[in-house]
């Protein structure tokens, strides 16, 4: 039997269709069947005749393929790669916070301590309230009892549970005792949680310098600001196993204890700072002056002791105006105004504010004339009572009396104008302006402060001889207060330009120092020669010159006064400054007093001068400076000076009769029916008249 090559048509398919289903063939069946391969066959012999001749185009369009095919399963393949390698840990922490719910546990925010160990900003444990709103079955009643216990408004309360969301704080700083009430009430999804709170125990102490924190426990400004990162730590978790709708899964709980901050150890001394808050507060309040500072330093190594601005504010109420008058008006201020304001009673003058230093500067001026060699301490002098330079007549404090004939010593000890005028033309613009930046007038001190300000002086190209001439007497320039210490430190400490600074080092929880901060000794910017020159000179101003009014008998004593005009001229506003330092031929401590605005006499001399003496008669004495007295200083000194009471546990009216009759005033600070502590110390032997300050609880 012979078969066809044709093609299978219709019918002989449907016979092979039926053959391959049922298997039974009928008649010609096995012809349709051969017909069929031999069909298929042909076909794939030509399309495999096709295939090994592609044309040109679809190879190009092959290769195109097979490249972003390729480039594509890289592609995926690297992505895979970095997903393992670089993301997968990140990822897993995202599903991880999609499967719990965590409550934040705020850690202990470290001490802030004076050099001594005592607590100037300390964190105390209380609690923090939340709500976890998918859990609370009577929302009414539940804002109801949280808004009574935690002093808080209804409506306000129960806003915030129900929102949907999967935790809400309700209010935080929460006292030990109210948490304990709200925990014991168990209400469904009302969370008590441990918080902390920031105290200050010395309230309005040094509050431009130790600064706040926020309600985030954030430091905002002054020391807490600068050394937050050191004294924050690391926050803590409670995560709980949830599902979609923020339910718990179970009621087993995973703890991440915090991180405490670290304790910073500084240079403050809490008595010497009460000391040179007290002092400043009376001068200013007795002079009616706008505002007073006091810095005080080692000039050894840039140390500070004491940093007082006044009027204070309270660091446990930052954002209550202490300005009676403002505070009447309070609400009638816009909430830009209030900033401004608060900005304001928070502003540390010593460093944040330049001014004129007029004739304390003139120690810049020998100092330079003195390592120049333009001048000697026997150059002679002569004053007419004023100074030509550039055709302008410029007077000395003391016109139209004049001092004559003196020698350059002399002249540092009346302050004569004309002769530091005359010292700045021979020193000439460019070496002036050399030494002013020498002495870091055009740079920072280095503070470990925020905000502090740079001096504003003259360009080279700008100075002429009327600025030459006023500039060599402290006038035509702005500079801090503390730049002019920190300059002042480098004339008596032997030439060197220290740091001034505050942070000593961290400590443990006993408050021992366990690592110590390390500054530089200082660019050396003056000889040792004219250093030694300088505070002799200056020891001679004190003793028989202008600054005669912080003399103390006993000690040798060198310091500088002045009395700056403030801008504009003729307004009748000044500044009286006294600037000082002990003993004078090895110094340990350096101060600047400077009053803002005195009314009626001005002179810093006679302003400022009995600030610094009622100063420096309690520092020096308590930094263990002993005096060295004669005959007849002794007897006045032990007339003049007091041992302090112990008044811890007295009745207020009581502690401050007995530290009358001991020749001490006292005033008081909180509230209270008792002493609980007491400045200065017991057993301190203080100046009579010496203000001690009481704390009541």
């Amino acid at each position: 039997m012979t078969c066809s090559n044709k093609k299978p048509d219709g019918r002989e398919l449907f016979s092979l269709f039926r053959f391959i289903s049922h298997g039974n063939m009928e008649t010609g069946d096995f012809c349709i069947y051969a017909m069929f391969f031999q069909y298929i066959k042909r076909t794939m012999k030509n399309g495999v005749s096709a295939m090994e001749r592609p044309t040109i185009g679809a190879k190009k369009k092959l290769l195109v393929f097979l490249f972003c095919a390729v480039f594509g399963y890289l592609l995926l393949f690297g992505r895979i790669l970095f997903i393992e390698f670089f993301r997968a840990e990140e990822w897993q922490e995202l599903a991880y916070e999609q499967q719990t719910r965590d409550r934040l546990i705020t850690p202990k925010r470290g001490s802030i301590l004076d050099r001594n160990g005592e607590g100037i900003a300390l964190t105390e444990t209380v609690c923090a309230v939340s709500v976890i709103p998918v859990q609370v079955k009577e929302k009414e009643k539940t804002a109801a009892f949280l808004a009574e216990m935690l002093e808080l408004e209804q409506t306000e309360v129960l806003e915030k549970i129900s929102q949907n969301v999967a935790l809400v704080r309700i209010k935080t700083k929460v006292d030990t005792e109210t948490a304990a009430k709200v925990r014991k009430a168990e209400l469904p999804g009302v969370e008590v949680d441990e918080d902390v709170r920031r105290v200050y125990p010395y309230s309005e102490m040094a509050a431009q310098v130790v600064g706040f924190v926020g309600k985030d426990n954030q430091g905002i400004i002054g020391l807490e600001a600068k050394y937050d990162e050191l004294l924050e730590g690391k926050q803590g978790k409670i995560l709980t196993l949830t599902d979609s709708r923020g339910n718990e899964v179970e009621s087993k709980q995973d703890r991440i204890p915090p991180e405490d901050g670290k304790n910073l150890v500084t240079t403050l001394d809490v008595v010497l700072q009460q000391y040179a808050e007290q002092t400043i507060a009376k001068a200013v309040e007795s002079k009616g002056a706008k505002r007073g500072v006091i810095i005080m330093l080692n000039p050894q190594n840039g140390e500070i002791y004491a940093m007082a601005n006044y009027p204070f504010f309270d660091l446990n109420d930052p954002f209550t105006m202490q300005d009676p008058e403002l505070a009447a008006q309070w609400d009638s201020f816009s909430q830009e105004e209030k900033n401004d304001l608060l900005n304001q009673m928070w502003r540390n003058t010593a460093i944040n504010d330049t001014y004129e230093p007029g004739s304390t500067f003139k120690i810049i001026t020998s100092s330079a004339g003195l390592e120049e060699k333009v001048v000697t301490p026997e150059s002679s002098f002569y004053c007419r009572g004023f100074h030509v330079a550039g055709g302008r007549q410029i007077k000395c404090w003391r016109y139209p009396r004049t001092h004559g004939a003196e020698t350059f010593v002399q002249g540092v000890q009346n302050s004569c104008n004309p002769v530091f005028m005359e010292i700045g033309e021979r020193l000439g613009a460019e070496t002036f302006l050399e030494y002013m930046q020498k002495f870091g007038f055009a740079q920072k001190t280095g503070v470990d402060l925020a905000g502090e300000a740079v001096g504003i002086i003259h360009k080279l190209e700008n100075i002429g001889p009327v600025e030459l001439a006023t500039m060599s007497f402290g006038q035509s320039f702005q500079i801090t207060p503390l730049q002019l210490l920190r300059a002042a430190s480098a004339i008596v400490n032997g030439g060197r330009l220290i740091t001034p600074h505050f942070a000593l080092g961290i400590a443990d929880e006993e408050g021992n120092l366990v690592e110590s901060f390390v500054y530089d000794e200082g660019e050396q910017i003056i000889s040792v020669e004219t250093s030694e020159t300088m505070k002799k000179i200056l020891e001679s101003v004190v003793a028989e010159g202008t600054g005669s009014k912080a003399y103390l008998p006993g000690y040798r004593i060198g310091g500088k006064t002045a009395t700056s005009e403030k801008l504009p001229r003729r307004s009748g506003k000044y500044i009286a400054s006294f600037m000082s330092f002990a003993p004078a031929e090895n110094p340990q401590v350096m101060a600047l007093v400077l009053i803002d605005e005195p009314q009626g006499v001005y002179y810093g001399g006679t302003v400022a001068g009995p600030v610094m003496q009622e100063l420096l008669k309690n520092a020096l004495p308590y930094l263990g400076i002993e005096p060295v007295y004669n005959e007849k200083e002794a007897e006045e000194a032990a007339e003049a000076q007091t041992e302090v009471p112990d008044v811890t546990g007295m009745a207020p009216a009581q502690a401050k009769n007995m530290l009358y009759q001991a020749g001490l005033s006292s005033e008081y600070r909180g509230e209270g029916e008792t002493v609980s502590r007491q400045l200065p110390p017991a057993g301190e032997t203080v100046n009579r008249g010496t203000k001690a300050v009481l704390y009541l609880e």
